[in-house]
């Protein structure tokens, strides 16, 4: 790798075995050391999505199975809508809309958290050791893998579920091209949302034997608390804040109502900079507990 590239990862904190920065850098190096890393997170993003398009059984039998479940909920709340025309603010066509949106949200976000048992096992097997001497910022790596990730997810276990839910029911979709956008950015935030989350928890592989149960809770906070079960409109005022409160609410509720056309103006506005604080806070967060736990790795000789 380049000077200019070892600098710039060297300015999030690894490798630390590259010494000193020396000079000032000129623009041109600091654009080129821009350059390089982006190329990196994007290669390292095309091999996320290229490993799980490996796996086309188990991507068929996913969105099949998202398919169904979308056929079961609509159904349930099919029967709920036979005795009143709206329930908190969502009417039927919003309610199987919305549906199917969660069952296309599903994979990308990563509700269960599979994608972040790798983390656990690298830990408890010891391998961490040598992603911590890689010249890549450890955080920046997963983070760019599990977008590529959530974008193969979102193409073939996503789109298939919605696209079979549009043919058999009367689904709402966007008018404006504009929301469009908005709801891409803000799926886009909820996966990085997610990726913080699930990154911190698969941390604590330095304090735990095994990863997973902690892992599984969170699978099942996210569920109840995002809004993927059922809307948050749904719940008691005061369960609704709380929910909003916390992060997860970012991850499926808030996308789902910018499709819906429920947020516009400067509401959409506040909404999605709402999303990126919680980037922001929970990419500082994990990356704060990740600063504070290799501290605890204890390398032979070194």
């Amino acid at each position: 790798m380049s000077r200019p590239s070892r600098l710039f990862w060297q300015g999030f904190g690894y490798p630390r075995k590259f010494g000193t920065a020396g000079p000032r850098q000129s623009t041109f190096s600091v654009w080129l050391s821009l350059g390089v890393a982006v190329r990196l997170l994007w290669e390292i993003a095309q091999r996320g999505f290229r490993r799980y398009a490996t796996y086309r059984t188990a991507t068929l039998a996913g969105a099949f199975t998202n398919t169904v479940f979308g056929f079961i909920r609509a159904y349930v709340l099919l029967a709920v809508y036979q005795s009143r025309a709206d329930v908190g603010g969502f009417n039927v066509v919003d309610a199987i809309t919305y549906v199917f949106l969660t069952q296309a949200l599903l994979a990308p976000v990563d509700i269960f958290s599979g994608g972040m048992n790798e983390i656990g096992d690298r830990i408890q097997t010891g391998d961490i050791v040598t992603d911590f001497y890689r010249p890549v910022n450890f955080q920046l790596y997963w983070l760019a893998s599990d977008l590529g990730r959530s974008t193969f997810q979102l193409l073939f276990r996503g789109v298939p579920p919605f696209v079979v839910g549009i043919l058999a029911f009367n689904l709402t979709l966007p008018s404006k091209f504009l929301t469009w956008i908005a709801f891409l950015l803000s799926a886009t935030l909820a996966v990085v949302i997610s990726f913080g989350v699930r990154f911190a928890v698969s941390l604590s592989g330095f304090w735990l034997l095994d990863t997973r149960g902690a892992l599984y809770v969170l699978g099942a906070v996210m569920m109840f608390f995002s809004g993927f079960l059922i809307p948050l409109t749904f719940f008691p005022p005061w369960l609704e804040t709380l929910s909003r409160v916390l992060p997860f609410a970012a991850i499926v509720q808030v996308p789902i109502e910018i499709f819906l056309g429920k947020r516009t103006g400067g509401e959409l506005g506040v909404t999605l900079i709402g999303q990126l604080l919680w980037v922001i806070v929970l990419l500082g967060v994990s990356r704060a507990i990740l600063a504070k736990v290799t501290r605890r790795v204890v390398v032979q000789g070194g």
